[in-house]
Parts: C-alpha cells; structure tokens; sequence
C-alpha cells in the first residue's frame, strides 16, 4: 500500500511540473511573455527535482533566476497554486 501512495505523489508532482510548464507559456507582465526568462531556469533543474544529488545551485542557475523578473516568478506561481482546484484534484499541501 505504501509504494501506491507514493506512487500517486510521485504522479502528483510529475502532473504539476507539466502543468508548471504550461503556465510558463501563458504568463505574461507588462505585456510581454515570461517565457524566455523562465525557460533559461532549465539549467536549475538538477538542483530543484525531489531526490537531486545536488543541493547547491551552480552559477549558471542563479544567473538564470537572477534574469527573471520577480513579477514574471510571482504570477507563475500565483496561476501554478490554482491549478489543481481548477483540474479537480485536491489542493497540494506541501509539509
């Protein structure tokens, strides 16, 4: 039973990295799309996936999220929180 449960969570966070991804397509400040900022913070993603070897974010990484606007960071995240209420599935509760 419990390699069911954590193969839901596992499923759940693989269902909101996509859906992650999809909003980063949509998001938009001062008219312009977040898309190219956010899409440079590829290079974070061995540092930021569940289970990284690797904690400490290199300087390629933190110069990429230093090139994103907050706004573009914040609205990302702002539209992201609402996605499973709007997909029907329960709200994530990260602890």
């Amino acid at each position: 039973m419990a390699a069911s449960s954590n193969s839901s969570k596992s499923f759940m966070k693989v269902v909101v990295m996509v859906a992650l991804v999809l909003v980063v397509a949509a998001t938009v400040v001062d008219g312009q799309s977040c898309n190219a900022q956010l899409s440079g913070l590829n290079v974070c993603g061995e540092f930021v996936v569940p289970g990284a070897d690797r904690t400490n974010p290199s300087a390629e990484c933190c110069n990429a999220l230093e090139a994103v606007p907050s706004e573009c960071l914040c609205n990302t995240f702002r539209i992201a929180s609402r996605l499973p209420s709007r997909c029907n599935i329960p709200t994530l509760s990260c602890s």
